[in-house]
């Protein structure tokens, strides 16, 4: 009992992926993970085909050069601080949503609080009418990129009963992604985001989604659910060894019929019993804890999560191994006075410009790794 409890305490001192610890007379580096969904981060300019024009100068929200400044600022400030609990050099890999295009993320890490970074972005032009998407962040010191690809969401129902997957496996065995859009286009919107490359020298396969919001039917997101599911399976029947970890702004909370059948969480660590089973820390967070990232008429909701295979679970640490979740939480992103008291302070609210940050709060995962024993002095 004493020994683990001294590895644990050790464990929340490692700083940085150089950093490590000795407990026990082992070493560990540490890395952490976040996703955070930005809430319309768009620039001032019109993009051909896509619906921004709330975002325009002469839009209803009148979105100016100034406003789209510090948004930019405020944004770049929260997606410095995440994981540096821990971890003194922030988070290896961020998934983000929302975002209009690169555009933006290129002026997000030209910012004073992120530029000194070196962060590398991953994006792709996607279907959605509104024109938010998603993108990954990385640290090139932290992960090894190797391969991305954007695979498009196709949602099945009695008109268009025989559209398949977004993807394909290929001859050679790659998972592969249809071009352009297949069946009827009435519930066109984003993608699911696939970067892959080396975390801790372990290949690991990010997926960042934003599902289809709450105004459409619950069977969009299950299809959803059931589609990243596919793609997972795909993913790891071309590489058994790798890992997954899946990200996003779900639309639905731990427990829904999307997470749980459709994607396949278990909430229960025993429950995770092969490399493939999907592990959801974040159910007792909300069901439990009453802990989440979004307020809606009063309720909290936990939209976004972080979700990663069974073998990232366990007590053998020479493999990436779940050390900790958390929701990252400040004082500045909460609204602190008026009818919002006590909701993530977002950008606009009632229509009025309040300079916040976004109406969803970050969530953060934590994974450590063994990596070899102290050498002896003489």
């Amino acid at each position: 009992m004493k020994k683990t409890f001294t590895l644990l305490l050790v464990l929340l001192f490692c700083a940085a992926i150089g950093a490590s610890a000795q407990a026990a007379g082992k070493r560990y580096a540490m890395y952490g993970v976040a996703f955070y969904n930005l809430e319309n981060l768009f620039d001032t300019l019109h993009d051909a085909g896509k619906n921004d024009y709330q975002y325009l100068p002469e839009g209803s929200y009148k979105w100016n050069g100034h406003k789209y400044r510090s948004k930019l600022r405020n944004m770049s400030v929260v997606l410095s601080q995440l994981c540096t609990d821990r971890l003194k050099g922030g988070a290896a890999v961020v998934g983000v949503s929302e975002i209009e295009n690169r555009g933006v993320l290129e002026d997000l890490l030209e910012q004073e609080a992120l530029k000194e970074r070196g962060w590398k972005i991953v994006h792709y032009d996607g279907p959605d009418r509104r024109g938010v998407e998603c993108a990954f962040f990385y640290n090139p010191r932290l992960f090894q990129f190797e391969k991305s690809m954007l695979v498009p969401y196709y949602y099945k129902d009695d008109k268009q009963p025989d559209v398949d997957l977004g993807f394909y496996v290929a001859e050679n065995g790659e998972v592969t992604p249809y071009e352009g859009l297949r069946g009827d286009t009435t519930h066109i919107t984003r993608g699911f985001l696939v970067m892959t490359g080396l975390l801790g020298g372990e290949r690991v396969h990010f997926i960042v989604n934003h599902w289809p919001s709450r105004g459409a039917a619950s069977p969009a997101r299950e299809r959803a659910g059931y589609q990243v599911r596919r793609l997972k399976d795909a993913l790891l029947s071309q590489d058994p060894e790798s890992k997954i970890i899946i990200m996003g702004d779900m639309n639905d909370d731990p427990g829904d019929k999307s997470m749980t059948e459709a994607l396949g969480c278990v909430h229960r660590k025993k429950d995770a019993r092969t490399a493939a089973d999907l592990y959801n820390p974040w159910h007792d967070t909300l069901y439990k804890g009453g802990q989440g990232t979004l307020l809606y008429n009063g309720k909290w909701n936990l939209f976004d999560q972080i979700v990663f295979s069974g073998s990232m679970l366990g007590d053998d640490r020479s493999t990436l191994k779940y050390y900790k979740h958390e929701i990252f939480l400040r004082d500045y992103l909460i609204q602190q006075d008026g009818a919002d008291k006590g909701s993530p302070k977002r950008t606009h609210s009632r229509g009025v410009w309040l300079n916040g940050y976004s109406d969803h709060l970050p969530t953060q995962v934590f994974f450590v790794k063994e990596i070899g024993s102290p050498q002896k002095q003489n």
